[in-house]
């Protein structure tokens, strides 16, 4: 054989070879892809339960597949009982019979289904479905959630905790044992002398004077004590701690412009809720005046409000409440689109989010480049009686559940044991807040 001829059966021989590698990799990418069939949702319910007192919906999808299920947060506690109904009186007939692996167009038919949207009843309820079919997805790939999202752009979850007291010394001692256990950032909070406070009660102090008998609040006694309070804080707290604070919308627009240039000495970490929803045009004048960091968003329901804020770089955190905003399906959008604009999340982890939304969080918290922080709430034995798989926070970092979906299971007998508190007259509700003369502010 011409040493032409032999190189050319060679090259035909290698190329038969790749072709056939090539035929049994596309055979066992086929056959993975088969691996399970199409699980379709077979039954729909919701988890009511208060481990912690706090009133938690979590929604549970049961699939056509022995033990393929999965659970999402739907908590709205402040109305948790109109929650229930709204997932098994109108989302479970719509979505039975469905496959389950249609996570998008089953959100985009839940959430066009009632024609008026952005409502949190409706959104918390679209939640539950939403990330229990993310679960049900991971559970089948065998991977966590994160995995779906793109995988881990960061091995935990920097998150910061809360202090708080009666006196501003209490807060700071507060601050440092937090800081004692590796937190990096702290979320710092003091009661005002005769006055309801925003995370502190006020003490014993005498009321302050006021025309009626409700919980009363006077906004600039509030403003000069929390600024009293930063300063003693960067005093004895030192520069390197990461600060933050809530002012919790109860400042007039005009107030928290001028709020927002007086800290920014004080180099706060950020500053969260200074306005309230209605009042976000007046975020172009903070940005305007000063370089204080400001985080938004856990009051937010509809794109309308958080789009405007981002794509105008007019705030610095996203804060979401990942249930309110319709669980992991927007909020993985939300966080790309501020990606974008140089926003960072800051997802809202407060008592009144399940564990099973926690977990949500820090999927996103691990998956997306912009992560800024998240805040914790820790979960008491209680909570962790009922929901098996909790993460794991070290030294103020937050660890995720590594076991297929949330890694997450839910003991409905120990639910049953914490059920709702329905003996107070608010049923849940955040009650009244008034001015001295009467007033009602929002909060």
């Amino acid at each position: 054989m011409h040493r032409r001829e032999w190189i050319g059966s060679m090259v035909a021989a290698g190329a038969a070879l790749l072709g056939q590698r090539d035929a049994r990799s596309q055979e066992i990418t086929a056959g993975a892809a088969r691996g399970m069939r199409v699980p379709r949702i077979k039954d729909i319910r919701v988890i009511s339960t208060a481990p912690q007192g706090v009133r938690l919906c979590v929604v549970k999808i049961m699939t056509d597949q022995d033990g393929l299920h999965g659970y999402g947060c739907a908590t709205f506690t402040q109305r948790a009982d109109l929650v229930v109904p709204a997932v098994e009186k109108y989302l479970k007939p719509l979505l039975i019979g469905r496959a389950a692996d249609r996570i998008e167009d089953t959100w985009q038919l839940c959430y066009d289904s009632s024609y008026w949207k952005n409502g949190p009843v409706l959104n918390s309820a679209i939640s539950g479905v939403d990330q229990a079919l993310w679960d049900i997805k991971a559970r089948q790939a065998n991977m966590p959630v994160y995995e779906l999202l793109g995988g881990k752009c960061r091995e935990a979850a920097a998150c910061y905790s809360h202090a708080s007291g009666n006196e501003i010394a209490e807060t700071i001692e507060s601050a440092k044992k937090i800081m004692a256990q590796g937190f990096r950032h702290v979320r710092v909070q003091v009661a005002v002398p005769g006055m309801t406070g925003y995370g502190a009660s006020g003490g014993t102090s005498k009321r302050i004077p006021s025309l009626h008998d409700a919980p009363v609040f006077e906004r600039e006694g509030y403003i000069r004590r929390a600024l009293q309070l930063f300063e003693a804080c960067r005093k004895e707290l030192g520069d390197e701690v990461e600060l933050i604070h809530d002012a919790h919308e109860r400042v007039t627009p005009i107030e928290a412009v001028q709020f927002a240039k007086d800290i920014e000495k004080f180099r706060l970490f950020y500053l969260e809720d200074p306005l309230s929803p209605e009042d976000i045009a007046y975020f172009r004048n903070i940005r305007q005046q000063c370089t204080t960091a400001i985080a938004m968003g856990e009051l937010f329901n509809s794109p309308h409000e958080w789009v405007p804020l981002a794509t105008e770089r007019l705030i610095d955190y996203i804060r979401l409440h990942v249930s309110e905003a319709g669980g992991l399906s927007p909020c993985r959008k939300v966080a790309a689109l501020c990606e974008i604009m140089g926003v960072r999340t800051a997802w809202h982890g407060p008592a009144d989010v399940s564990p099973v939304g926690h977990c949500a969080n820090l999927a996103l918290d691990l998956a997306c480049y912009n992560f800024g922080v998240q805040e914790y709430s820790g979960f008491n034995p209680a909570a962790q009686e009922v929901f098996k798989g909790c993460p794991v926070l070290k030294d103020g970092y937050l660890y995720a559940n590594e076991a297929p979906g949330w890694g997450m299971e839910i003991d409905e007998v120990a639910a049953a044991k914490y059920p709702f508190d329905r003996s107070g007259p608010l049923n849940g509700g955040w009650g009244e807040l008034r001015l001295p003369d009467g007033t009602v502010i929002k909060q």
